[in-house]
C-alpha cells in the first residue's frame, strides 16, 4: 500500500499540491484523472522520489519512503515519466535492459535476459530489438520505455500518461497488459490518464485531482458519475452504459 499524508509542494511562490491525504490499494490499478495542471504528475514524482518532499509523509508498505535505500526502492517501485530523453545511441534491447540494472548492475544474467525478452515481446518490440532508439517513431519509443519499466519487474508500477503517442490499438493492448499484471501477477499499478474511458474500463479505483488537491476518489463505478466529472472538468459529460460498462460522452 502507498499512503500519502499531508503532502504539499510548491515551486517558488506557486503552490502545486496542497494537503494531499490518500491511500493507494495494493494489488489494484489506480488511475489519476483531472484537468491539466491539477498536480497529478507532481504527486507521482513525489511518490517515486524523483523530486524532494517538502511537507507531509509518504509510506510504502508502512515504511517511510525517505527511509528506503535507492537500490532497494528500485527493486520495489518503477516509474515512467511523461518526458523521457536519452542522448545516447542505444538499441531498443539495450534501453529495455536498463530496467534490470537494480539487479544486474550492468551484468545481465539468464533471468535478466529472459525478463528483457518477455518485456520486448509484450510490447510488440521483438522485431525492433536491435534498432537504434533514435530511428523509432514516437509510439515505438514510448513502447520501448514502457518495456524498460516492465523489465524492472517491480511490485509497484507508476506510469505518467503512458498512452502518449500510442495509436488506438497499442493503447488498448497496453491497458489490457497492465490489467493482466494486476490480475495475474498481483502488481500495483498507478497510472495518470487523460482518457477517462480507459480509466472507467480498466481501473479499480480512480483519484480525481483539481487545483492541486484531491477532488474526489473511490471505485471506478462510483467516480464515473456525471455530477463528479462535470464539476471536475467544468464541462458537460454524459454517461452511457454499454455491455455493463460506463462510457463518457463529451463531444
Amino acid at each position: 500500500m502507498i499512503e500519502i499524508q499531508g503532502i504539499a509542494k510548491s515551486y517558488g511562490e506557486k503552490r502545486v499540491l496542497s494537503e494531499i491525504d490518500l491511500s493507494v490499494k495494493k494489488g489494484k490499478m489506480t488511475a489519476f484523472i483531472g484537468p491539466n495542471g491539477a498536480g497529478k504528475s507532481t504527486l507521482l514524482s513525489l511518490v517515486s522520489r524523483l523530486i524532494p518532499n517538502e511537507q507531509g509523509e509518504i509510506y510504502l508498505d508502512h515504511s517511510e519512503l525517505k527511509a528506503w535505500k535507492t537500490g532497494e526502492l528500485a527493486k520495489r517501485l518503477a516509474v515512467l515519466k511523461q518526458m523521457n530523453q536519452l542522448n545516447l545511441r542505444l538499441s531498443v534491447r539495450e534501453l529495455v535492459s536498463f530496467g534490470r540494472f537494480p539487479y544486474s548492475k550492468g551484468r545481465l544474467g539468464k533471468k535478466d535476459e529472459e525478463l528483457v525478452d518477455k518485456a520486448l515481446e509484450n510490447l510488440g518490440l521483438t522485431e525492433l530489438a536491435e534498432e537504434m532508439i533514435d530511428s523509432l517513431s514516437g509510439g515505438q519509443l514510448q513502447r520501448a520505455y514502457i518495456a524498460m519499466v516492465l523489465a524492472q519487474d517491480t511490485e509497484y508500477i507508476l506510469l505518467d500518461e503512458p498512452l502518449n503517442n500510442l495509436d488506438m490499438n497499442y493503447a488498448l493492448q497496453m491497458m489490457k497488459l497492465l490489467r493482466r499484471l494486476v490480475d495475474e501477477f498481483g502488481k500495483t499499478v498507478v497510472i495518470v490518464l487523460h482518457d477517462i474511458n480507459f480509466a472507467s474500463s480498466y481501473a479499480d479505483d480512480i483519484v480525481a485531482m483539481k487545483n492541486g488537491q484531491v477532488f474526489a476518489s473511490g471505485s471506478a463505478e462510483k467516480m464515473i458519475d456525471e455530477e463528479v466529472l462535470n464539476h471536475l472538468y467544468d464541462m458537460n459529460i454524459r454517461i452511457c452504459q454499454i455491455e455493463g460498462k460506463r462510457f463518457c460522452m463529451y463531444f
